[in-house]
């Protein structure tokens, strides 16, 4: 696991925290976006503990890259922003979770194991967010024509997505090629008229394809 923040004192905590827990190995940290992804691409760890307002280049910014440097990791928002704005740029951008530093203490551990079982988690009172911008009730059963008229495949793909997968990691669970699953992905969103992958998880979530944290 690598701790990206800004602040010694909280990287001090979260090691104490982590470790303490005896399941976990620290094996990086990084005191900004630059350094972050220097770490992830030399010790490619499985989980990445990325605060958003970091010096040089900040967590959103270093997000897209980071995703190219370690595929392989999950990237965890930790973070002392509400904004919706935040949250929705995050899943967009690739994060697999979103988790407020006010409530590290008591919820950080449950979503790094959401997170690790391939799962996406997002701060309870931040789901309402995502809910919000759900499509209006009158067009629920449109929304429901469309998904039907996916392929299994597509489908299957979509929900991966959703939860939080790389087409890396897809193509390798389905014995295909990254190339197929990004044109199984591309084109199920085009059926379902959705633009960002924060759109497919609000989708998901709506249509209980994933579930709630």
């Amino acid at each position: 696991m690598l701790l990206a923040d800004d602040h010694a004192v909280l990287r001090s905590g979260l090691r104490l925290l982590l470790t303490s827990q005896n399941e976990f190995e620290v094996v990086g940290e990084a005191s900004s976006g630059t350094e972050t992804l220097f770490l992830a691409e030399q010790l490619q760890p499985d989980l990445i503990l990325l605060d958003l307002s970091m010096p040089v280049l900040g967590g959103l910014d270093a997000l897209p890259t980071l995703l190219k440097l370690a595929p392989y990791a999950r990237i965890l928002i930790l973070t002392m922003h509400d904004d919706p704005q935040y949250l929705r740029q995050a899943l967009e951008h690739g994060a697999s979770g979103y988790v407020l530093k006010k409530a590290a203490d008591t919820e950080l551990i449950s979503a790094i194991h959401a997170v690790l079982r391939g799962e996406v988690y997002v701060h309870p009172s931040m789901t309402r967010i995502l809910l919000e911008d759900i499509l209006p009730e009158s067009q629920s059963r449109n929304s429901d024509d469309a998904w039907n008229s996916l392929s299994d495949r597509e489908q299957e793909i979509l929900k991966m997505v959703a939860l939080g997968h790389t087409s890396a990691e897809i193509a390798e669970q389905l014995s295909l090629s990254a190339k197929t699953i990004e044109t199984y992905r591309a084109r199920g969103m085009e059926k379902l008229g959705l633009r960002t992958r924060a759109a497919l998880v609000r989708f998901a979530l709506q249509k209980g394809l994933i579930q709630r944290d």
